[in-house]
């Protein structure tokens, strides 16, 4: 699968590879330095969320109560809501979805202090993952899916409702839905988490070079690509591209693709839509869900999202 997104991703106009392939385990170890950069505000934000209202959230789950995480990272989200059940004396069933084994294995273990916790991992791409989940978590009350960290900002609008949707019809009604959401802010705010002078983040997005050449063969010099992040105000969105700085021929094997890059040419790597609070709700009925409840940081920045199917 990886081998034939690659080929299609860069033989499309523009071309572009899937976000999805940032996430082996040195890409997830980056991921999780840019969350400890005072420039990447979402993951601290999000936890410090989730610190104040996890009680709340998890107040009307059955017991046991069965979560499912879409994108588990270092689990340190889902600990919040489990520690949350924990203190109320109530069980929980975990299931993680996730591509990357390391993310299921560090959460898998961050989950094992809590003996009133059976944790599954499903190693596959969302939709499957889910399937398997919603078909294991039996008929025992609602269920509560987590998509945090703003992952929803992953797809464009259209997109985002579509796969909204695509999780409401594997849930009964009354099932919810946990959304996080990054919010529309400052251009210079939003430009400076994507592209921090530490050079994280262009490591991160460089890495997924790395994985092409070390999984599929691949002959890219990771030298001759600059990380471009740039804010995209009529899409609402920052996007995150690879940009040769010289001319280079490049061949990857195990994905039959040859394809040469002219300097300035580029690979689409990522896209961060932002929202304001009432195009969520907009977002969220689109996809066949209401708004329970929207809790706004303080700085209004980013929304926890609690949503009914």
């Amino acid at each position: 699968m990886f081998a034939d997104d690659v080929r299609q991703g860069l033989s499309a106009t523009p071309r572009q590879l899937n976000p999805a392939y940032f996430y082996d385990a040195l890409g997830s170890c980056l991921f999780d330095a840019i969350c400890q950069l005072p420039f990447y505000k979402i993951t601290r934000t999000e936890l410090a969320m989730l610190d104040a209202h996890a009680g709340a959230i998890v107040a009307g789950l059955p017991d046991p109560a069965c979560l499912i995480e879409l994108g588990c990272g270092n689990g340190e989200k889902i600990a919040r809501l489990v520690a949350a059940l924990d203190r109320a004396g109530r069980r929980a069933t975990v299931h993680l979805v996730d591509v990357s084994a390391s993310a299921l294995e560090q959460t898998t273990h961050r989950l094992a202090r809590w003996h009133g916790v059976s944790v599954t991992a499903h190693r596959c791409r969302f939709e499957a993952g889910l399937a398997q989940a919603i078909a294991q978590c039996g008929a025992r009350g609602a269920v509560m899916i987590l998509f945090l960290g703003s992952n929803i900002g992953n797809f464009d609008p259209p997109a985002a409702a579509s796969f909204l949707a695509g999780i409401r019809a594997g849930l009964r009604t009354g099932d919810k839905l946990l959304l996080g959401v990054d919010l529309v802010q400052a251009e210079a705010e939003l430009l400076l988490a994507y592209d921090d002078p530490v050079g994280v983040t262009a490591a991160f997005n460089k890495n997924i070079l790395l994985r092409i050449n070390r999984e599929l063969g691949g002959n890219f010099e990771l030298s001759a690509f600059d990380h471009r992040a740039l804010w995209n105000a009529d899409a609402g969105r920052v996007e995150m591209h690879l940009l040769a700085n010289r001319r280079q021929a490049i061949t990857i094997p195990a994905a039959d693709c040859a394809v040469t890059f002219e300097t300035g040419e580029g690979i689409w790597t990522e896209s961060s839509y932002k929202y304001r609070p009432e195009q969520v709700a907009a977002l969220a009925a689109a996809g066949g869900f209401a708004c329970e409840t929207r809790i706004l940081d303080a700085e209004r920045s980013f929304s926890l999202n609690c949503l009914t199917a």
